[in-house]
C-alpha cells in the first residue's frame, strides 16, 4: 500500500478547498440578495413636518427624458408630499444652459437648498453652484457618488449609492453561475462618475474568488451606447469565442448586447443593475438572466431624510440603508406584468420613514 506525505498532498489540495470556500462565499452573497429586506433607520427620529416647514428644495434631474429619474423624482416628490414642505422639479431635458437655467431660478426663487439628482455631476456647473451657496442655498446629490467616492468640495450632503456593492453581487452571480470558471466581458462606461469604482469592484472580486480566470472590460460611453454597445461585443466575441457571460453594469445597456449575440449566434447569460422595468422585462422573458434591482421609492424618500437633515442641522447618514434585490425567473413576476420601479420590493419603508419623521 502507498502512503504519501500531507506535506506533498497539499499543494493538490488547497487549490480545491480554496475553490470551494470561494463558492460558498458567493453563494451567501447572493442569497443575502435574495430576500426582501426590511426597514432600518440610518439616523435618529425628528420632527421633520416642524423643521422643514418654512423651507423648500429645487431638484435639478440630470434629464426627464429617462424613465429611471422621472421614477426617482416622483417618490422623491412624494416623500416631500408626505412631510409637507415644497418641492420643485425643474423639467429640464438635459444639457449646460438648461441646467444653468435652474439654478438661476433656484437663487431668484430663494430656495434653501439645491438637489442634483440621478446622475448629474456638480462639478460641471460648478461656478453656478458656488454662487447659488453665496446666496445662502444648501447644495445636495441624489444618485450620484459611489459609496466609496469622495463629494465635491462645494457640495454638504450626497444621497450616495453602494455601487461598489452592486458589482460585488455581480461577480458573485457570474462565478456561480459558471459553476466556478468565468471567463467574463464587463461593459462600462468611463464618463459616468461611479463607474471606475463600479468596475473595480466587479474586476477585484472576480479576482479574488477565480485568480486565474479571464475577465475583459469594454468602454462605451454614454452617447456612445446605441452605436457601439452591439459592435463592441461582436468583437469581443469574436475574439474571444469562450466567454460565458457578460456583465453591462447598468441594465439599460442590455438592449444593445442582445442584437450582438443573436447575429454571433452566442447563447451568453447577462446579469446587471439597476431594476429598469424594461429589463426586468427581459428577465421575465428570458432574454437577461438577472437583474439586481433598487428600490427607487426607498431611494427617494432616503434621499430626501438626507436632504431634510441637512436643512435641520442634524448628521446625514453615510449609508442610507437602500436595498438590492436580485430578480431572476424565479422571482421577477413580484416587480408587475409588465414590471414597474416599485413593485418587488416590499412598502416597509413607507411606514418606517413616516415614523422616522414623526408623522405618525
Amino acid at each position: 500500500m502507498k502512503t504519501y506525505h500531507l506535506a506533498l498532498l497539499m499543494p493538490l489540495i488547497m487549490p480545491q478547498i480554496a475553490q470551494a470556500d470561494a463558492m460558498s462565499d458567493a453563494q451567501d452573497l447572493i442569497a443575502a440578495h435574495r430576500i426582501i429586506p426590511d426597514f432600518a433607520a440610518q439616523g435618529e427620529p425628528f420632527d421633520a413636518k416642524a423643521c422643514m416647514a418654512d423651507k423648500k428644495v429645487f431638484s435639478i434631474p440630470v434629464t426627464m427624458t429617462i424613465p429611471f429619474t422621472v421614477a426617482l423624482e416622483d417618490a422623491m416628490a412624494r416623500a416631500a408630499a408626505d412631510v409637507g414642505f415644497e418641492y420643485t422639479v425643474w423639467e429640464t431635458q438635459g444639457g449646460m444652459d438648461s441646467y444653468i437655467q435652474g439654478v438661476d431660478q433656484a437663487i431668484t426663487q430663494g430656495y434653501e437648498l439645491i438637489d442634483l439628482t440621478g446622475g448629474l455631476n456638480p462639478v460641471v456647473i460648478g461656478p453656478q453652484l458656488m454662487q447659488a451657496k453665496a446666496a445662502g442655498a444648501m447644495i445636495t446629490t441624489t444618485h450620484l457618488y459611489d459609496d466609496t467616492q469622495e463629494q465635491a468640495d462645494f457640495v454638504d450632503a450626497s444621497a450616495k449609492v453602494p455601487f461598489s456593492a452592486v458589482g460585488e453581487i455581480l461577480a458573485a452571480w457570474a462565478y456561480v453561475q459558471t459553476t466556478g470558471a468565468p471567463n467574463v466581458l464587463i461593459i462600462g462606461s468611463d464618463d459616468i462618475l461611479p463607474s471606475l469604482p463600479y468596475v473595480e469592484s466587479i474586476q477585484a472580486k472576480l479576482s479574488e474568488f477565480c485568480p486565474d480566470c479571464e475577465q475583459q472590460y469594454l468602454n462605451v460611453p454614454l452617447a456612445e451606447w446605441g452605436t457601439r454597445i452591439q459592435s463592441g461585443v461582436q468583437s469581443a466575441l469574436l475574439a474571444n469565442p469562450d466567454i460565458n457571460y457578460i456583465l453591462p453594469i447598468y441594465d439599460s445597456m442590455s438592449q444593445f448586447v442582445t442584437p450582438a449575440l443573436r447575429i454571433a449566434g452566442a447563447d451568453v447569460p447577462i446579469a446587471s443593475f439597476n431594476g429598469t422595468p424594461f429589463v426586468l422585462d427581459m428577465v421575465r422573458e428570458g432574454t437577461v438572466e438577472m437583474d439586481i434591482g433598487e428600490s427607487l421609492g426607498w431611494a427617494g424618500y432616503a434621499a430626501v431624510d438626507a436632504q431634510m437633515r441637512q436643512l435641520c442641522g442634524l448628521e446625514v447618514p453615510t449609508d442610507l440603508g437602500i436595498p438590492l434585490v436580485i430578480f431572476d425567473k424565479d422571482n421577477v413576476e413580484t416587480t408587475g406584468i409588465p414590471a414597474n420601479f416599485d413593485n418587488g420590493y416590499g412598502d416597509a419603508h413607507i411606514e418606517g420613514f413616516r415614523k422616522l419623521w414623526m408623522l405618525d
